[in-house]
């Protein structure tokens, strides 16, 4: 019998465990409760994120125009077309040099305010909050007060610039196509900043101040700190904040279309608000689905160039 009992636990460890799909299985029957309370999310996931992007790849094969009843198959022309769309280049173009410009300021005066800020001030917990509220501000209203500070007639930006004898006469800003979005630029870093303050607050947090006061018995200053220590340490987070500013600046969508319009003569028409013309002003879904994933593929290749070139100066 001890024989035997003693054979039947060796079969019983040696036995296989599940693997691949019925792993899988089996593990959800385990945690069912829990795949309970994710379903309504898991839900809403496939049918509004996946089912659309699914539906939107299908569109981009079509002739989908809303008002006309036939939508023909027409293959890869949509994307084709692309390379021929000059209204589509100029909107890359757009949308690049909003990258360009915005994302350094973004990133640096969040450091630069994070740095401030992270040092024993009175009412340090204020000034964090008042460079924090622009972040959690509705970007419509953010827009239209901005929209108003840029009026050139009565707006307070032109009053104060003349007020300091800076211009002469009251300038255009959302009307001329040299100023047109450099404005819309200083709303976005406005609005953007405090986010990247926060994160740079706690990643100055975790360095340990070990390091500090080790650099300070060697003699070194304030600037060879920050060289040497603060700004390697925050490597990481920077590489976060320069991955997911770029994916946000490369969707922007609300700043133009409250401000400006795509306006003056196309000089602030990005790629998100071109899709939006194409779709709900020419009704030509197809060819916007089409331009949709164009602006994936751009996406997905900028953040493995990113991940790519900025990891090699990161240090875990």
């Amino acid at each position: 019998m001890a024989i035997t009992s003693a054979a039947t636990r060796l079969l019983v460890i040696a036995k296989p465990r599940p693997t691949g799909l019925r792993r899988v299985l089996r593990e959800m029957r385990k945690q069912w409760s829990a795949y309970l309370f994710l379903a309504p999310v898991l839900l809403s996931f496939a049918v509004f994120t996946f089912f659309a992007a699914a539906y939107a790849f299908y569109l981009s094969f079509h002739e989908w125009n809303i008002l006309e009843p036939n939508k023909p198959y027409v293959g890869l022309d949509n994307y084709e077309r692309l390379l021929r769309d000059e209204r589509f280049g100029q909107a890359i173009l757009n949308t690049l040099y909003y990258t360009i410009v915005s994302v350094p300021l973004t990133i640096g005066l969040g450091l630069f305010v994070a740095l401030l800020l992270n040092n024993k001030i009175r009412a340090r917990g204020l000034f964090r909050t008042f460079f924090y509220l622009p972040v959690v501000t509705p970007l419509v209203i953010a827009a239209i007060i901005w929209k108003w500070v840029y009026n050139g007639d009565y707006g307070l930006l032109n009053y104060y610039l003349m007020k300091l004898h800076v211009i002469d006469e009251p300038l255009l800003w959302l009307s001329d196509k040299h100023l047109a979005m450099p404005a819309v630029i200083l709303t976005s870093v406005w609005k953007t900043v405090g986010f990247a303050m926060v994160v740079y607050l706690a990643g100055l947090q975790a360095i340990p101040e070990e390091f500090y006061d080790a650099a300070k018995i060697d003699g070194a200053g304030a600037f060879r700190r920050l060289k040497d220590i603060t700004i390697p340490l925050l490597s990481t987070t920077t590489l976060f904040l320069v991955v997911i500013s770029v994916l946000g600046s490369f969707q922007v969508f609300t700043q133009i279309f409250v401000m400006t319009n795509g306006g003056p003569l196309g000089r602030t028409r990005t790629i998100v608000y071109h899709i939006y013309q194409t779709a709900f002003k020419n009704f030509d879904m197809g060819y916007a689905a089409a331009m949709a994933f164009g602006m994936f593929a751009m996406m997905f290749v900028f953040t493995l160039l990113q991940m790519r070139f900025l990891r090699r100066e990161v240090e875990y």
